[in-house]
């Protein structure tokens, strides 16, 4: 089967995205699949790898991230999709990727990967302060929610991986959501990979002794990830017992986060580690992971960090919240900083039987995720027709301008 998956969010330097695309390429390859991805760059080039090729697409840079590019123009996405011959095209992001999926056309299937929840990242995030969310559904956004649902009404499946956000699609009545749960690499996440020189030398870093409890925060250095709850979490809850904090991520706010940790000795922040085994390591050398975000999609690094025996310390709402059962996890008022150091304190205080909870508990791997993926994508492709893909009064025109 020959996919193709416009994705607006590939950064060769990194990511969520671009873990998930290079682990679809390997089960690609061992499944026979060919998987074309379509992303924007700084130049037009292919490059062909085990299981498919990347095809980039001169765009301009993003101007918040420069670590991204942005689709722009449509003829020349366009015409990667006609070279690439898909039987199925994925949109992997709900914004211009979307839109050019949509407006292609090709007479196959197309579905959405819910990389992104805009709704939740972007509207809640901003307004969550000040009004309550049905207040922002009916009177501040109401008319996102319409883009949204024709935009969506132009797909066969929104392919979600966790629970709660094909639930908050099917509140706002977008009913065409397919949940298929993902999973972390098989084999390289796991409690064997603990390493306590490894511990006591980041504790070392922190100026705290080996009978400190080392927590790890992951993930990109943005606004949505709500770094400052956890700091403040971790600060509240340090005044009472020796506490260290590994922040691993990197992103546009690093210099932020810098200024906000410089005068505080305990919490260390660097760079995300590229080799996966090195990765793994320090993972599973920490004693509990600590998340703030509710804008997840499904977690990737809580997954990690699970299958790897640690305990979670999570917001109560968004896709960490789906896989923070009670014995492994303690939950906390998504934004509250108070309320997160209680979590932390709960949770240390029966660190010994979360662990073994975390541990003992079942890992899904992302070879069962594209196995269920690809089986979905054959069944579209093999019974779908032009006159059976939706079609909801959505017009779509090519922006003027650019190529």
């Amino acid at each position: 089967m020959r996919i193709a998956d416009v994705c607006e969010f590939w950064s060769p330097e990194g990511g969520g995205v671009k873990t998930y695309v290079e682990a679809r390429w390997r089960a690609a390859s061992a499944a026979g699949h060919f998987v074309s991805v379509i992303a924007p760059a700084a130049c037009d080039a292919v490059t062909q790898v085990p299981g498919g090729e990347l095809i980039e697409v001169k765009a301009p840079r993003h101007p918040v991230d420069p670590r991204y590019h942005i689709f722009w123009g449509t003829r020349r996405v366009h015409a990667a999709l006609d070279e690439a011959r898909p039987d199925l095209v994925e949109a992997s992001s709900p914004w211009r990727g979307a839109w050019l999926v949509a407006s292609w056309p090709g007479a196959v299937p197309r579905t959405v990967f819910m990389h992104e929840e805009p709704v939740m990242k972007w509207a809640y995030g901003w307004f969550d302060r000040w009004f309550a969310r049905d207040t922002i559904d009916q009177r501040v956004v109401p008319w996102f929610w319409r883009h949204l649902k024709r935009l969506y009404a132009r797909f066969d499946n929104l392919i979600c991986a966790a629970p709660s956000v094909a639930a908050r699609l099917a509140r706002a009545d977008i009913d065409n959501t397919l949940t298929i749960p993902m999973g972390v690499d098989a084999g390289v996440f796991s409690p064997d990979n603990r390493d306590e020189d490894l511990r006591t030398e980041q504790l070392q870093r922190m100026q705290l002794p080996a009978s400190a409890t080392l927590l790890i925060g992951i993930g990109r250095l943005t606004a949505e990830k709500r770094w400052p709850v956890i700091v403040d979490a971790v600060r509240r809850a340090g005044k009472t017992r020796e506490l260290g904090l590994l922040i691993l991520g990197g992103g546009h706010a690093s210099a932020k986060l810098a200024r906000t940790i410089e005068s505080d000795v305990h919490i260390v922040h660097q760079p995300p580690i590229a080799d996966r085994t090195a990765y793994a390591r320090m993972v599973a050398s920490a004693d509990a992971l600590v998340h703030a975000s509710n804008a997840e999609t499904f977690g990737l690094a809580a997954a990690e960090a699970l299958a790897s025996g640690l305990p979670l310390v999570a917001p109560d709402e968004g896709a960490i919240a789906d896989l923070a059962a009670p014995a492994w996890s303690e939950s906390y008022r998504t934004g509250s900083g108070v309320d997160a150091a209680r979590a932390i304190e709960a949770l240390l205080a029966r660190l010994p039987a979360a662990r073994a909870a975390a541990a003992a508990r079942p890992v899904r791997t992302l070879d069962a995720h594209f196995d269920d993926i690809f089986a979905r994508y054959q069944a579209l492709a093999a019974s779908h027709s032009r006159q059976e893909r939706p079609q909801h009064g959505l017009a779509l025109s090519r922006p003027r301008g650019g190529l």
